[in-house]
Formats: C-alpha cells, sequence, structure tokens
C-alpha cells in the first residue's frame, strides 16, 4: 500500500489526530437537527393569530412551544460551538491563545444556553 504522509511528516512523527470524524459527525447530526427543529419553530410563529406580545408569550409558554424552543436552541448553540471551534483551531497558530479561545467559545455557549433555558423556564412557569 502506498505512502500517504509526506517526508517531512514521517520525519517528525506527525500523522493524524484521529479525532476529526467525531466532530463532523456531530456537527452534521446538529444540522439534521436543525434542518427539522427550524421549519417546526418557523410554523409554530407563523400559525399564531398576530404577533403581540401576550400571544408570543402564550406560544412560548405552552409546554410544546416551549420544548420547540429549547430543543432549537440547543441545537443552534451546539452547532454554533462546533463551527466556531473549527474556526479557531484553523486560524489561530498560537497555543494558549487558541486554548483561551476554545474555553471562552464553550463557556460563551454555555452562557447563552442557560441564559435561554432560564428565560424560557421563567416564561413556562
Amino acid at each position: 500500500m502506498a505512502e500517504l504522509r509526506t517526508p517531512l511528516s514521517r520525519a517528525k512523527g506527525l500523522g493524524s489526530a484521529r479525532s476529526g470524524s467525531g466532530h463532523f459527525i456531530a456537527q452534521r447530526v446538529s444540522a439534521v437537527a436543525l434542518m427539522l427543529l427550524i421549519p417546526v419553530f418557523v410554523w409554530m410563529i407563523a400559525r399564531l393569530p398576530d404577533m403581540s406580545y401576550e400571544t408570543a408569550r402564550a406560544a412560548i409558554g405552552s409546554p410544546l412551544g416551549a420544548l420547540v424552543l429549547l430543543l432549537t436552541l440547543t441545537a443552534a448553540f451546539y452547532h454554533m460551538r462546533l463551527g466556531l471551534q473549527v474556526v479557531i483551531e484553523d486560524y489561530i497558530s498560537e497555543p494558549f491563545t487558541r486554548a483561551g479561545l476554545l474555553i471562552a467559545n464553550t463557556l460563551l455557549v454555555a452562557g447563552l444556553w442557560l441564559v435561554a433555558l432560564f428565560s424560557i423556564l421563567v416564561i413556562a412557569a
């Protein structure tokens, strides 16, 4: 079988990190989830009788509305974190800066998700 690595990578002992496929699959699964959830969310909003604050609050406050919104935001935030992680890993070469940005990315998305969860629970309660 032919060797596909370059002479430099063989000399440095560099090869596949063997972790990209899991990330690739997770990003595709979250994209498929969004492809299913966003039309349901848009349909839920489009069928409201009017666009008043009270109507929107009642729609989000219903168990089904809260579940659809929470699932949609969860998939969107997760997909966003994975996508931004790829950008950081591809374009930031300084190890400490990269590590800091990856941590900040995860904390930002976790914080946004917690705020969304709290807000939906307050409205639904």
